[in-house]
């Protein structure tokens, strides 16, 4: 184009331009101005390096400005593939790569072509990491006091790995550090660290934290530390088992009695409660923490065991606690050995025992007696060759300053009989009068009685099984020797006595009237008067009627 050429040109706008209106004008006059200002220029955003996470969304933009119709292209500086998806528009062009991955991490050169107003070429570096999560704690939910326990953290797909660092911490307190310094890992990978300690009672309810930190100095991003903590279930005990006794461990008889056992454990430990009995027995009482009595008596007096057990840990632990009672004695004990019931001749041991507190004073006697047989320093009677004069009641009484306590107890001592007599009644007998004979005996069991008479053979005869016997009308034949049997279990004793008869006549014709009197009356018992004669004869010869009673001891 001439010069004249544009002279008439920009003539013929001015006149244009004179007949526009302001509005026209103006409008214009911006138009102008841009055409003349701007010029071809171009950016990409982000500008010269961005750090970006693997595993995330990353776009570049490269815009231009001054250039109707650019042309874009896009390549790394080692000519590697791009790693992500090219979009072109009219002004500008995206690089996105989704999901952003290591093949990313590269200088990204875009170049921009307009026409003839040449090229233009920006770069941008991306840098990666990935550090997408907090770190995952395993510990066991049941850890054992006292027993090794492994804590392991795991941090997912990290990289830069030779960047990062953990720290397991306990409450705060660094229990162990680890670096990958010397990792050389081209991609994202889990790190773990594993760590064993020792829990203790003391750690339950207590955190495990896990840190991880990736602090790449040059390379801004957040966040640069993760933390993950877990709370401590810590299985310990039972330890520390203690019994408290409420009002105390020495009760008035007749109070109630709390025992309270209280142990560290956990889980909470089961609780059983017995007590010891005599032998080394143990008397297993409820489940519970709390045993209460709501009335104790003496005989509840002794030692109560609590016995803790966890279940989970398998262990158990046991706290013991001494009950005495204070109150009236009570007698625990009265006893005869070796039987309540002995032969005669045999030892004996009469024993009494009591308890109390304060111990009690102990008395041991008969009944019978008025003296004290025993005392609290010796609380037993021995009878060495028991007689059955030992036989009756015993007492013992047990006594303190709260009272006293009695009991009895019946020694029966078994001996056969003793004392066998017989008597005789009247004593001066007639001939035809009746006569009572009795025999009596001592022993236990009561004796049974039998009477025997002793034939003219001189063989005995059974004729009674009464202690008592009765003969009527005594005649001669009734005369001769009785005996006597006293019998039991235990042996027997005999006794015996003689019926005769001595006579005196003083004139003998004084019988003749007797005679005649009596044949006179019993004339038709001819029989009777001859046995009368009989004996008249005898009187005249040894005198009077008299009944002597002969007593000799046959046993």
């Amino acid at each position: 184009m001439n010069k004249g050429i544009a002279e008439l040109l920009l003539q013929q706008q001015l006149q244009m331009f004179k007949e526009m209106g302001r509005a026209s004008q103006a409008v214009l006059l911006i138009l102008c101005v841009l055409r003349t200002v701007k010029a071809f220029e171009m950016e990409i955003m982000p500008a010269e390096r961005i750090v970006a996470q693997i595993g995330g969304t990353l776009i570049l933009t490269c815009n231009t400005t001054g250039c109707a119709s650019p042309s874009f292209s896009w390549r790394t500086q080692m000519d590697s593939p791009l790693g992500g998806k090219v979009r072109n528009h009219r002004t500008y062009s995206t690089l996105t790569m989704n999901p952003v991955g290591v093949v990313n991490s590269h200088s990204y050169l875009c170049t921009v072509i307009c026409g003839e107003r040449g090229k233009k070429e920006k770069s941008v570096k991306v840098e990666l990491y990935s550090f997408p999560s907090d770190p995952i704690i395993d510990i066991s939910p049941s850890l054992v006091a006292g027993e090794p326990a492994p804590v392991i953290c795991k941090i997912p797909d990290v990289y830069p790995s030779h960047h990062l660092e953990v720290l397991l911490k306990k409450d705060g307190r660094v229990l162990h550090e680890e670096y990958f310094l010397d990792d050389d890992s081209t991609n994202t990978e889990t790190k773990t660290v594993t760590y064993t300690f020792h829990p203790m009672a003391e750690d339950a309810g207590k955190e495990i934290t896990c840190v991880a930190r990736l602090p790449i100095a040059d390379m801004d991003f957040e966040p640069k530390e993760r933390t993950s903590s877990q709370k401590l279930n810590v299985n310990f005990g039972p330890q520390n088992t203690i019994i408290t006794a409420s009002p105390s461990n020495s009760p008035m008889e007749g109070d109630s009695l709390n025992l309270t056992c209280v142990t560290q454990s956990n889980p909470p430990a089961q609780i059983i409660w017995s007590k010891y009995l005599a032998e080394e027995s143990i008397q297993h009482l409820i489940k519970n923490n709390v045993l209460f009595i709501p009335r104790v008596h003496f005989n509840e007096s002794g030692r109560y065991i609590c016995e803790v057990i966890n279940l989970v840990t398998n262990k158990t632990e046991e706290a013991t606690v001494d009950i005495v009672m204070q109150g009236a004695p009570v007698i625990t004990k009265l006893s005869i050995e070796p039987s309540t019931t002995v032969q005669e001749g045999q030892n004996v041991s009469i024993q009494c025992s009591a308890e109390s507190n304060p111990p009690p004073k102990i008395i041991l006697r008969r009944k019978s007696d008025n003296a004290d047989t025993g005392t609290s320093n010796a609380r037993s009677i021995f009878l060495p060759s028991v007689m059955f004069q030992n036989g009756g009641d015993y007492e013992c009484v047990a006594e303190n300053k709260y009272g006293n306590s009695k009991s009895e107890i019946t020694l029966n001592v078994k001996y056969g009989p003793k004392n066998t007599m017989i008597t005789v009644f009247p004593a001066a007998l007639k001939e035809g009068e009746t006569v009572t004979m009795k025999c009596t005996s001592s022993g236990n069991p009561a004796p049974v009685i039998s009477w025997k008479k002793k034939k003219a053979t001189g063989e005995f005869e059974k004729i009674s099984k009464n202690a008592t016997i009765t003969i009527q009308n005594l005649k001669s034949q009734d005369l001769g020797l009785y005996e006597c049997e006293a019998y039991n279990p235990f042996g027997k004793e005999e006794k015996a006595v003689e019926l005769y008869v001595q006579a005196r006549l003083e004139e003998p014709d004084q019988m003749i009237p007797f005679i005649i009197a009596f044949s006179s009356v019993a004339a038709v018992a001819v029989p009777a008067a001859a046995i009368l004669i009989y004996v008249s004869r005898q009187a005249k010869i040894n005198g009077s009627y008299s009944l002597v009673k002969a007593l000799r001891l046959k046993v």
